[in-house]
């Protein structure tokens, strides 16, 4: 004997409008290369810089000994460039952001960068100077 069951599928249009959780990054880490504001050929300013994040112990990385994985990001609101302008190598920060995949001309060919594009951020804690640093500001 067969059984068959009528199954009614409903056919919904996907949203496509997105909301904040869909793309959302937040990471916490050292800053490991000092930011650089340049103005792109398109007459953008950006700030660039690269933060380095502790790597956690997945199934992926249990047998590799890297501690730390690196992170670039852009800045592209003037609000936020100036933020992480401030910033020195050393400073622990947090931001938030969103992944983007950039394209660009590079002489004849293309290229492409996954970065996180900063949407806000802060210092948690400058960089440690040495002592001798520290005296010598004092005086």
């Amino acid at each position: 004997m067969l059984v068959a069951e009528v199954v009614t599928m409903v056919t919904r249009t996907p949203d496509l409008s997105g909301d904040a959780t869909d793309n959302t990054v937040q990471l916490h880490g050292r800053v490991s290369s000092s930011p650089v504001e340049r103005e792109l050929p398109s007459g953008a300013v950006i700030a660039t810089f690269r933060l380095s994040v502790p790597r956690a112990r997945t199934p992926m990385t249990s047998g590799s000994s890297q501690r730390s994985d690196w992170v670039d990001c852009v800045a592209w609101a003037a609000k936020t460039r100036r933020t992480v302008g401030g910033w020195s190598v050393g400073d622990q920060v947090e931001l938030r952001g969103a992944l983007r995949r950039r394209f660009y001309r590079a002489g004849e060919g293309a290229g492409t960068r996954l970065e996180v594009e900063v949407l806000s951020a802060r210092r948690a804690r400058a960089r440690e100077r040495p002592a001798e640093s520290r005296e010598r500001t004092a005086e």
